[in-house]
């Protein structure tokens, strides 16, 4: 079994590159081969071109020569891993940009050409998992935002690009104001749930 482990964050130090560390422990305790995605020690470009955007819709849309790995990758996923943290209540843009460059027409999905709706492709993937912290408390992200996160990935991307995969999301909630043991606790919690997938 493949997991595809994607890491947004652009310090090699921060707490999110310790949950991607504790994620990767987990899945390999598993028994998962764990191909990790470092989008900033990529480089990756965020940035859907001109090109890109015109053929999206077209017939059968090129893939561009710097993604085609990234999204053979995702294709020989059964689990995918988000690690990233939120900024603004949102995924960090190289993130944004990976979905808009990865889970393309072809890859993630087809169009229906009668209907306009998505026809999901990634049938391989089992689970959709979400690791991820935010500086505000649960009650702001949920009751106040409406988990802007958690519905753009499990219902604007996983619905529709992989409507089999089981979603999971674990958040850190008022990292501005955790301590180092609640930091260490969550660590261990991510280790602790993926060991078990």
């Amino acid at each position: 079994m493949n997991a595809l482990v994607v890491y947004a964050h652009p310090l090699g130090d921060s707490l999110a590159a310790a949950l991607r560390d504790a994620a990767c422990r987990g899945l390999e305790a598993a028994g998962y081969a764990v191909d990790v995605v470092d989008l900033y020690a990529d480089g990756f470009d965020p940035n859907l071109s001109a090109a890109e955007r015109a053929a999206y819709m077209g017939e059968a849309y090129p893939v561009p020569e710097d993604v085609a790995g990234y999204c053979r990758r995702l294709r020989e996923a059964d689990v995918l891993v988000l690690v990233f943290p939120q900024w603004w209540f949102g995924m960090p843009a190289i993130l944004k940009g990976f979905a808009d460059r990865v889970f393309v027409p072809g890859v993630a999905f087809e169009l229906d050409r009668a209907g306009g709706r998505l026809i999901p492709l990634l049938d391989r993937l089992k689970g959709f998992c979400v690791v991820t912290t935010t500086g505000s408390p649960w009650w702001v992200t949920a009751l106040v935002m409406r988990n802007p996160v958690r519905r753009q990935l499990s219902i604007g991307i996983r619905r529709f690009c992989a409507r089999n995969a089981r979603f999971r999301m674990l958040s850190l909630y008022d990292l501005d104001r955790a301590s180092r043991e609640k930091c260490t606790a969550f660590v261990a919690r991510v280790e602790r749930d993926f060991s078990a997938l």
